[in-house]
C-alpha cells in the first residue's frame, strides 16, 4: 500500500500507511493519522487523502495554514512517488508502493482512540526465535538440576547468557500494552529457566502494597496468587536486593514465615524490577522438589532478566501515560485557547470564582428552515465547517474560551477562567471577525457551486458571573453562571441576521476605541421588567479580519 512518512530522513521520522477509500490527517483524535504538532500549525481536521483505483489524491480541507505539495499551495492534487508534503509546517515524502512499509516495532495505537504516539528505530534483521535459541544451542541444554547447561570456558558461557538476554532485551523492545506485559515476561522466562512457579509484582504507590500482575507455574502444578512468600518479596522490595535461598524451609532469615514451611519450598529466588534507582516490584521463583538447584549464576542470570523486565514495563507505563496526556492535552485544547491551556497545564485552578467576563452568544439565522431542505448529514458538515472557522481561528485566536455549543449556537466567553484588561475589547474584535468570516465562506461556497448562504446574529454582554466546574466526580464541565449570560443570550435574539448587538456595559469596556457602533432603540428582552439599551456594531466599517492579518480560508 502507498504510505507517507513524516519528517523523512531524520531521527523522528514517522512511517503511516495509508488505506483505501479516505485518510483524514489533522491534530484532532478522529482522524486516521492524527499529527502532534507544538507550533498548532495544523488545523484539528487539516487535509484528506483519498485512495483510488485511479490514484491517489491530497485534499485540502480549508485549513488555517494550507497544504503544500512540492512548495506549492494546493486544494487538490493527485500524488505521485516522491512527492513532498507539507502540512501547516510539518513536512511528509509520500512513497507510492504496493508493498507494506517497513515495520516500526515502536509503533502503536489505540484502537478506541485512533491515536498514534509513534517512533522511529532501524529496521530489524532476521533473528533466531528463543526457543529455538535455547533448542538448537548444545550450550545451552537444560537438565534437571540447573537453569542452563552451560559451558566451563567463562567466555562461552558469558556470550551465551548476553546471545539470551539480548534476545529478551528485542522481545520486550517494542511498546507494549502494560496489562499484557507481565504475562509476556514470564513466558519468556519459562522458556529460559527451570522453574516451578513465578509470580510478577509491582508496587503500588496508593496502598502500599506489592500487588500480583502474572502468574505462571509448571505444567501439572496448581497456585494461586498467594503462592508466594511475602516475607520473602517484601524483604527484596525493602531493601532492593537478589536472594537465592538453597532450601528456604531452614534459611534463618525467613524462619518464621509460616507460608514457606506450609508450601515446603525447597529453593526460591527473588530479584527487585529496578529500572534505575527505585524498586518498582519484584520477580519471585521458585522450585518445589529440589533444594540446591539454583547457584549465584542462575541469580546473576534472573536479576539481568529482571532489569530488562523493569526497563520494558516502565516504558510500557511511560507509553501508557503518554497516550492519557495527549488524550487529555486534545480535549482541553477543545475548550480552551492554547495561551489559557498552557496555564492550566501549568497549574491553574480552576475552583469556582467571582469575575467579570465578556460573553459572546452567536446563532445562526433561519437555521430550523435550513435544515429542513437539506439531510440530516449535509446540516452536520456544514456545521462542523462553519464552527470550524468561528472557534478554531476566531474564537482562540483571540483569546477567548469555548464554553459549549447549543446546536447551531455558539457560546464563548473572555475573562474566565483567566482575566485580561483587553478581554471585552478582543471579544468585540472576535464578534466583527466573526460576520466577516461568513461573508468569506458564503463566497467560497458559491465558488464551489454549494447552493448556501448563511448569515449569523451575534450578541455580547459584559458583567459578574460565577465561574467554575461543574458537574459529577466523573463528568465536569467548566462554566460560567450568572445573569450576564443569559442577557448576552437575550441580546443575540434581538440581533437581526447580520448584526453584532452589544450591551451599554460591554460599549463601555471599548469606547477608547474607534470601533463604529450606533445606537438603537431600547429592547424588552424576556427576563427583564425593563427595557435594553443596545448598541449596533457597524463591522461592515471595522474591517478586522485584515487588521489582523486573519485569513479565512481563500
Amino acid at each position: 500500500m502507498p504510505y507517507i512518512i513524516q519528517n523523512p530522513e531524520t531521527p523522528t521520522e514517522r512511517v503511516c500507511e495509508l488505506r483505501f477509500g479516505t485518510n483524514s490527517i489533522g491534530r484532532g483524535l478522529e482522524n486516521n493519522i492524527v499529527v502532534e504538532d507544538d507550533a498548532r500549525s495544523l488545523s484539528r481536521h487539516h487535509a484528506e487523502i483519498n485512495l483510488t483505483d485511479s490514484g491517489v489524491y491530497l485534499t485540502d480541507l480549508n485549513s488555517s495554514n494550507g497544504t503544500f505539495v512540492n512548495s506549492v499551495k494546493i486544494t487538490q492534487h493527485k500524488l505521485q512517488e516522491g512527492d513532498s508534503i507539507q502540512f501547516g509546517s510539518v513536512i511528509f515524502k509520500f512513497v507510492m508502493s504496493r508493498a507494506k512499509p517497513p515495520s516500526n516495532p515502536q509503533t502503536s495505537a489505540s484502537a478506541n482512540s485512533g491515536l498514534s504516539i509513534l517512533m522511529r528505530v532501524s529496521p530489524e534483521k532476521p533473528r533466531t526465535p528463543l526457543r529455538d535459541l535455547i533448542k538448537h544451542d548444545s550450550a545451552l541444554q537444560r537438565d534437571t538440576g540447573s537453569v542452563l547447561r552451560l559451558p566451563e570456558d567463562d567466555s562461552q558461557r558469558t556470550a551465551n547468557k548476553l546471545k539470551i538476554l539480548l534476545e529478551v532485551s528485542q522481545e520486550l523492545a517494542s511498546p507494549q500494552a502494560f496489562d499484557v506485559l507481565p504475562e509476556k515476561i514470564l513466558n519468556l522466562l519459562f522458556e529460559i529457566m527451570n522453574v516451578d512457579r513465578a509470580v510478577l509484582l509491582i508496587f503500588n504507590e496508593a496502598t502500599q502494597e506489592l500487588e500480583p500482575k502474572a502468574l505462571k507455574t509448571k505444567a501439572g502444578i496448581s497456585a494461586d496468587y498467594e503462592f508466594y512468600s511475602k516475607r520473602i518479596t517484601s524483604f527484596v522490595h525493602k531493601y532492593g536486593d537478589a536472594i537465592l535461598t538453597d532450601d528456604a524451609c531452614i534459611d534463618k532469615r525467613f524462619d518464621s514465615a509460616m507460608s514457606i514451611i506450609q508450601q515446603a519450598i525447597q529453593a526460591a529466588m527473588c530479584v527487585p524490577l529496578k529500572p534505575r534507582d527505585k524498586c518498582i516490584g519484584v520477580l519471585y521463583v521458585d522450585n518445589l522438589s529440589m533444594s540446591n538447584v539454583y547457584h549465584k549464576e542462575d541469580l546473576e542470570f534472573l536479576t539481568s532478566l529482571a532489569n530488562q523486565a523493569a526497563i520494558a514495563i516502565e516504558n510500557a507505563s511511560l507509553y501508557k501515560r503518554m497516550q492519557t496526556e495527549v488524550i487529555r492535552r486534545a480535549r482541553l485544547e477543545r475548550f480552551f485557547p492554547q495561551a489559557v491551556s498552557q496555564k492550566i497545564e501549568e497549574g491553574g485552578d480552576l475552583k469556582i470564582v467571582e469575575t467579570e467576563v465578556t460573553a459572546l452568544f452567536s446563532d445562526i439565522s433561519g437555521f430550523t428552515e435550513m435544515s429542513s431542505q437539506l439531510e440530516p448529514r449535509q446540516v452536520l458538515e456544514i456545521l462542523n465547517e462553519y464552527f470550524k472557522i468561528m472557534v478554531e481561528d476566531i474564537v482562540f485566536r483571540y483569546e477567548g474560551t469555548l464554553e459549549k455549543y447549543i446546536a447551531d449556537a455558539l457560546l464563548a466567553v473572555w475573562g474566565s477562567p483567566y482575566r485580561r484588561d483587553d478581554d471585552a475589547v478582543q471579544a468585540v474584535h472576535a464578534a466583527i471577525a466573526m460576520q466577516w468570516a461568513m461573508t468569506h465562506l458564503n463566497e467560497q461556497w458559491l465558488q464551489q457551486g454549494r447552493n448556501l448562504h448563511i448569515q449569523i446574529h451575534i450578541g455580547l454582554n459584559t458583567g459578574k458571573v460565577a465561574a467554575g466546574n461543574i458537574g459529577s466526580d466523573k463528568l465536569i464541565q467548566y462554566t460560567n453562571i450568572g445573569d450576564t449570560m443569559n442577557v448576552a443570550s437575550r441580546i443575540c435574539n434581538a440581533a437581526k441576521a447580520g448584526e453584532v448587538l452589544i450591551s451599554e456595559s460591554t460599549l463601555a469596556q471599548i469606547s477608547h476605541l474607534d470601533i463604529p457602533t450606533e445606537k438603537i432603540e431600547p429592547v424588552m428582552v424576556k427576563g427583564k421588567d425593563q427595557p435594553l439599551q443596545l448598541y449596533r456594531v457597524l463591522w461592515q466599517q471595522a474591517e478586522v479580519a485584515l487588521a489582523t492579518n486573519l485569513t479565512f480560508h481563500q
